[in-house]
């Protein structure tokens, strides 16, 4: 039996559940639907029933799943050549480098994996930035970072959150960085001392619970960070790449970040690409032996990535996102429900918030669940929906009807 054959069992679904809950960890907790194909906004389970995607990997399908285009690059590449190591040149990574930069507008990129190397790629750079460019003291470096965060799963990482959960049982942590609360200027001018190398923010917190911060708080905290010689990273992994109806979220507000962290979306959702960009003053920093990593930078992924970005750039999926989103969110509005709080956001990257009386998010997208769509409640009141860039006025349409129909209860 093939792999991807099915057992011949009566519930597939219960049978794929139980053998997850018997043999995995149990470090998430899934809706109870089992999925197994997929093309562009929709996905199906073993049942055969359909589903609108309005999670989209946590952002990482942003082309939608299955794109045809980067599913023939993928197949191409590994045919030809799947890794290499960085121990020799390959031949998709310099352009992957070149289109990369042309996008983005920075003068270098360093390739790594997943979103979380990214985010630690980039505070080795900042740290090691602080240390031979602005002469903090060894081992003094602080990073300022906010309240709500989040940017990952490492020890490091979590050492930041200010979720308690993420902590608790992983100790010890590592020191060097100084929280404050999200959105506030005089919070982070405050806090900025001579050893702070860097500010890392999220233009918008979506595990926070798609929490945008006060207009022009990302101007002006990028201006103070380059008046006090302190970097501007921003953690893009979800709301870059079109997401928010932008090339980048922070291009909301004019702000070009000192660095900025790709991941998710970078390869469609074929393959775990991330990526830090900045110009050479920052990433100048790393010598031979620095930091490394045997995939990142790999053949495979390099060439998706490319086909990635220029899926993006080809369909108009960034300006789709903006013209739908504000469709979307206001069609959200419109159904002026009691049950909801607020609805916010930016392009495909919105939140619903339930009112206390409402009950717990989770509910609702179990209730979703029943009438096809696929949503992910965060910070127990918020509905996430971020459905793939690929989707059209008419499907978002069909969404907001049964939407309307749950939350009316």
């Amino acid at each position: 039996m093939s792999v991807l054959t099915a057992p011949p069992v009566a519930n597939l679904a219960a049978h794929f559940i139980d053998l997850e809950n018997t043999f995995g960890a149990h470090n998430y907790h899934p809706l109870d639907v089992v999925l197994t194909r997929a093309d562009g906004v929709w996905v199906y389970d073993v049942d055969g029933e359909r589903y609108l995607d309005c999670l989209s990997a946590y952002s990482a399908v942003n082309q939608g799943h299955c794109h045809p285009r980067i599913l023939s690059t993928l197949v191409e590449q590994a045919q030809r050549l799947t890794l290499t190591s960085r121990a020799f040149y390959n031949d998709q990574l310099g352009p992957f480098y070149q289109e990369l930069c042309a996008f983005s507008g920075y003068e270098m990129a360093l390739p790594m994996n997943t979103g979380a190397e990214g985010v630690e790629t980039a505070i080795k750079a900042a740290r090691k930035w602080g240390y031979t460019r602005k002469g903090v003291p060894a081992d003094q470096a602080e990073i300022i970072v906010c309240a709500g965060n989040f940017h990952g799963r490492t020890t490091t990482i979590i050492s930041f959150s200010s979720e308690s959960q993420y902590k608790d049982g992983f100790g010890p942590l590592t020191p060097g960085f100084v929280l404050i609360p999200y959105g506030d200027l005089d919070a982070l001018a405050a806090a900025i001392t001579p050893n702070t190398v860097a500010f890392l923010v999220e233009p918008i917190q979506g595990e926070g619970g798609v929490i945008t911060p006060p207009p022009g708080y990302l101007a002006a905290a990028a201006a103070l960070c380059r008046d006090r010689q302190v970097l501007f990273i921003a953690d893009e992994i979800q709301t870059g790449l079109g997401r928010t109806g932008k090339r980048f979220a922070c291009d909301h507000e004019g702000v070009r970040p000192d660095v900025i962290i790709l991941g998710k979306a970078l390869s469609g959702g074929f393959y775990p690409v991330s990526a830090v960009l900045s110009d050479r003053e920052v990433l100048g920093v790393f010598q031979p032996g620095d930091h490394g990593s045997t995939f990142g930078g790999n053949p495979l992924g390099a060439a998706v990535a490319r086909t990635a970005l220029r899926v993006l750039q080809d369909e108009g999926l960034i300006e789709n996102a903006a013209r739908l989103g504000a469709y979307l969110m206001q069609g959200l509005r419109d159904l002026a429900s009691p049950r909801v709080h607020e609805v916010r956001g930016k392009g495909l990257l919105v939140g619903v918030e339930l009112t206390p009386a409402a009950g717990p998010a989770r509910a609702y997208c179990h209730a979703l669940r029943q009438r096809g769509i696929l949503a992910k409640d965060t910070h127990h009141t918020v509905i996430r929906l971020a459905p793939p860039l690929v989707i059209t006025r008419s499907q978002i349409d069909w969404a907001l009807t049964r939407i309307a129909a749950v939350l009316a209860g």
